[in-house]
């Protein structure tokens, strides 16, 4: 099964793309799609779309997995983040791919073993878990911890039904 994890932001949504063959994961691709602060915010939701449908079109993946909001300090960037990943939602949902949805706590518990897990343990943990991967940024090794999470909860629901 092809798995795509996404990290949304606005400026910069984190992508994974791995493969789950039983308990067996592999990396394929990861990356990160940006958008320009200097566009106008319908225009950047707009270029966001464009690139998701590009990344989904590129790598066929049979289920996404995104990582729930979080809440900021600043009110105003937890609603741009809100919107981007209202974008990520619906660009997933358009082409008919299922979409499970995790806080960053079960992500961290299921890549590190513990939910207040540093992202340094994240990424060090996303590296092992996928032996020679070369990540292209934080927010792409976010966006591959999303997507082994939901392959870990994928082989957990096969196991109990």
């Amino acid at each position: 099964m092809i798995i795509l994890g996404l990290d949304p932001g606005l400026g910069t949504t984190g992508w994974g793309v791995i493969r789950a063959e039983g308990n067996r994961l592999s990396h394929l691709a990861n990356g990160q799609l940006k958008t320009d602060a200097k566009e106008s915010l319908p225009r950047r939701l707009a270029h966001l779309d464009t690139m998701l449908a590009a990344l989904i079109a590129d790598h066929a993946p049979q289920v996404a997995a995104v990582e729930e909001v979080f809440v900021n300090m600043n009110p105003q960037s937890t609603l741009k983040l809100g919107q981007a990943r209202g974008v990520v939602l619906l660009g997933a949902a358009r082409v008919g791919i299922d979409v499970g949805e995790y806080a960053a706590r079960l992500v961290k518990k299921a890549v590190v073993g513990v939910g207040n897990a540093e992202k340094a343990q994240v990424h060090a943990m996303v590296a092992r878990l996928l032996p020679g991967v070369k990540i292209a940024g934080a927010d792409a090794a976010d966006a591959l911890a999303v997507a082994i999470c939901h392959a870990h909860h994928l082989a957990s629901a096969r196991r109990i039904g």
